[in-house]
């Protein structure tokens, strides 16, 4: 058992002792730990071992250095035999290596020389070499600060889209170009905002010469519309009879070409100015250019609209006094072309920065804002000159318009609400000429002396009478002076009238039938009303009435002149089916109809004039003998007035006959029968019948021709049949023919006759004017008390009667 553990331990020791010899002395410590970790003393044994080992060592090392002494010595002696050569050579290589030094010192300086200037030159190359790539990216900074300072700012853009994407990445690596990149995108909002800056001043400038470029537009859409018109002219001419013509200028066929006499020679010789020649639009392309390269297009569309729309909302507000001349109307108009002249430029010329839609959006909210405008403004205007010149500016504004592509029918549309206004206005300021005519008027038949005068008259109105024809000079014609006039006058509305119709695209038809409806609201509104005022003043007179009778008679006569007139300008034949016809008849017939209920009444008013004169003595003891003065005059007045009325038509100076007849009647009976009249006298009663047989005496003489028989003496039957009653005293063959067709007395009413009876009987009390019929026969009173009871009982039955 020991051997064995002997063996092993001896075996150990030998694989340490061959892995220490193998090992590297660093790894050794391991090794060397092993052999204490083993069994006790093994380290004694081992070293042991080591020992043994070390000796076997050194002798192998004296047997080797043995077998290399003899060598080793004569490597010796040979080295000793050299040493002294060695020294020689290293003299001589000494001497060799001084000679060498001396002589290549200078070439080492001039090597060293050689090696700078190599360097240098190797700097130089490489310098160039990087200027040569730097010096274009400074040559295009420099170039864009020179297209910056001309305000080249598209170039500019251009410039630095260059600079970033090819000259600055090839020397990326220097700092300057950092800093230049850097300084590219502070430029680009530089240049935005000049740029804005510049479009800022653009839209200021447009908006302050919007007016000027309207004007320019307008007078060339004014020239080109006026060349129209006079080429429309010598077609017509040449082609058919003239219609009218009222713009005030004449259109002459000279070797077959058209010149206009009211023309400006200098307005056709002026160059034709476009929009451009007026506005510079360079700002708004290089804006729009500079913010599509810088990729923010979509910015400045939006800030131009936005903008725009302020703009157009400011040109289309107007002035406060635009209603007072035409000059605010132009200015308004002006502008308002001049924005969308420039907007159609815009949309034409630029790509998208506006579109049809949002031009035709603008369109759309102006035009409904201009109709309102005009709508308002115009109803302000009281001058229809000022009208008329509102409606030329508005066809002119329309077609200047419409030739940019713009709808305006609702323009036109307006116009026929402004014709309304129009109409209106024509008719206050003929108002005022009619009433200024009546009232200059003499209201007596025009005298005329000579041929000449005669035409005159003749030419201004549509007047033939063959007797009258006949007649020589000096003669009078029956109307008065205000008739040719507001004949005249009416056609001179026709005119005015007209001239509204023009331009606006109307046919003939439609034409003719406005100008008739106007035509008929002249006469049956304005004419008639001041003709039913005239008759109404208190200072016309019976012979004013009768001219104005005799006035509207031939008046009335002239409506189909007037009618062929409207035919004459329009061109339309009056057997149209849908022709309006002229209400002109009914319009001086009624005023025909006023005038003679005027003279009625007037008439009716003179004799209460005369009845206020009346001074009746209602207790006198007999009459006079002669009937009262102012019955006398009263009929001596009616008969000088009836033989005025010699000119009227029969029927309506008969009619005013019975009618004052009828009235003095009335008059007599009410002055007879009035309730404050308490006593009246037989004497009385006497007197009153002369007045009232002077007043049969006068209708039975006929003082107005036509009447039959005894028909204008009926009008006095009632005071005729009373006052035989009481002259008579037939108080028996009244009360017993009461009631029956032939009674002599059917015309008394039975309260009338006690009225008065009574009236009577309370002055015989106090006055004793029936003493006689006491003293001679007292039965008499008792018959006038029966009578009285009688009356009483019949009234009485007459009212349970009704």
């Amino acid at each position: 058992m020991a051997e064995s553990e002997s063996l092993e331990t001896i075996t150990e020791h030998e694989r340490i002792l061959q892995e220490i010899e193998s090992t590297d002395t660093a790894c050794v410590g391991p090794t060397l730990r092993s052999v204490y970790d083993d069994q006790p003393n093994a380290h004694k044994r081992f070293m042991e071992k080591l020992d043994a080992r070390i000796r076997n060592h050194d002798r192998e090392i004296e047997k080797m250095c043995n077998f290399h002494h003899q060598g080793f010595v004569d490597a010796i002696t040979e080295l000793l035999k050299v040493r002294a050569d060695a020294k020689k050579l290293m003299g001589q290589v000494s001497d060799t290596n001084r000679r060498l030094q001396d002589a290549g010192r200078e070439v080492t300086v001039q090597t060293e020389e050689v090696i700078r200037c190599r360097v240098q030159q190797s700097n130089m190359a490489t310098t160039v070499e990087k200027l040569q790539l730097c010096i274009p990216v400074l040559e295009m900074y420099s170039k864009l600060r020179e297209q910056l300072e001309s305000k080249r700012y598209y170039s500019a853009l251009k410039t630095m889209e260059q600079l970033e994407n090819i000259y600055i990445p090839r020397v990326s690596q220097y700092r300057f170009c950092q800093i230049m990149a850097e300084t590219l995108p502070k430029l680009r909002e530089e240049i935005k905002e000049i740029s804005m800056s510049d479009l800022k001043d653009f839209l200021e400038s447009i908006r302050k010469h919007s007016d000027k470029i309207g004007e320019t537009a307008m007078r060339q859409a004014q020239q080109h519309r006026t060349f129209n018109s006079a080429v429309h002219k010598q077609v017509t001419l040449s082609c058919a009879k003239p219609l009218y013509g009222l713009n005030g200028r004449t259109a002459l066929h000279h070797n077959g070409l058209i010149t206009e006499e009211t023309v400006d020679e200098e307005e056709t010789d002026e160059e034709v100015l476009t929009v451009q020649d007026l506005v510079d639009f360079s700002p708004v392309y290089r804006c729009l250019h500079i913010y599509a390269v810088l990729g923010d297009r979509e910015t400045f569309e939006n800030y131009y609209r936005k903008q725009r729309k302020k703009q157009a909302r400011l040109v289309l507000q107007p002035q406060s006094n635009m209603h007072e001349t035409v000059e605010g109307y132009r200015k308004y108009f002006n502008q308002i072309v001049g924005f969308f002249v420039v907007e159609d430029h815009i949309l034409h010329a630029t790509q998208g920065l506006v579109t049809r839609a949002f031009t035709d959006e603008l369109w759309n909210m102006a035009l409904s804002k201009i109709i309102a405008v005009l709508r308002t403004h115009s109803s302000y205007c009281t001058d229809p000159d000022l009208v008329l010149e509102l409606k030329n500016l508005i066809v002119i504004f329309a077609e200047t318009l419409q030739g940019y592509g713009f709808p305006v029918n609702r323009l036109f549309d307006l116009l026929f609400e402004v014709r309304g206004q129009y109409n209106e206005t024509l008719l206050k300021k003929w108002a005022l000429v009619f009433r200024e005519i009546f009232e200059q008027d003499n209201y007596s038949p025009i005298p005329v002396d000579t041929e000449e005068e005669y035409k005159s008259v003749i030419n201004r109105f549509p007047f033939h009478d063959a007797e009258i024809e006949k007649q020589q000079f000096p003669k009078k014609l029956p109307m008065s002076q205000s008739v040719p006039q507001i004949y005249s006058q009416v056609k001179e509305f026709i005119y005015a009238s007209l001239k509204f119709s023009e331009s606006l695209h109307r046919s003939s038809t439609e034409i003719d039938d406005m100008l008739r409806k106007s035509t008929n609201l002249l006469l049956t509104r304005t004419l008639s009303c001041c003709l039913q005022n005239l008759i109404k003043k208190t200072h016309i007179g019976l012979t004013e009435l009768v001219q104005i009778i005799i006035n509207t008679t031939h008046l009335e006569q002239a409506c189909k002149y007037l009618e062929d007139f409207i035919t004459n300008v329009t061109n339309v034949s009056p057997e149209t089916i849908h022709t309006t016809r002229l209400y002109g008849l009914s319009t001086f017939k009624d005023a025909r109809h006023a005038a003679e209920g005027e003279i009625y009444t007037k008439l009716n008013q003179k004799i209460d004039e005369f009845f206020q004169l009346a001074d009746y003595e209602w207790g006198m003891a007999e009459s006079d003998g002669r009937a009262s003065g102012y019955l006398m005059d009263l009929i001596n007045f009616l008969r000088s007035t009836f033989q005025v009325f010699t000119h009227l038509p029969g029927k309506v100076a008969q009619t005013a006959c019975m009618s004052a007849c009828k009235h003095l009647a009335t008059s007599l009976m009410q002055m007879l029968l009035d309730t404050e009249l308490k006593q009246i006298s037989m004497g009385a009663i006497q007197q009153f019948n002369l007045d009232v047989i002077q007043c049969e005496l006068f209708a039975s003489s006929e003082p107005v021709p036509g009447f039959q028989g005894d028909t204008l003496q009926l009008a006095f039957i009632d005071l005729r049949q009373l006052l035989d009653l009481f002259m008579v005293w037939d108080w028996s063959t009244y009360l017993a023919d009461y009631g029956q067709p032939t009674s002599k007395y059917l015309r008394v009413n039975p309260s009338t006759a006690l009225a008065l009876l009574e009236k009577m009987k309370d002055t015989s009390k106090k006055n004793n004017i029936f003493s006689q019929f006491r003293k001679n026969d007292h039965d008499r009173q008792k018959l006038i008390e029966t009578v009285v009871k009688q009356l009483r009982s019949l009234v009485n039955g007459m009212s349970q009667h009704s």
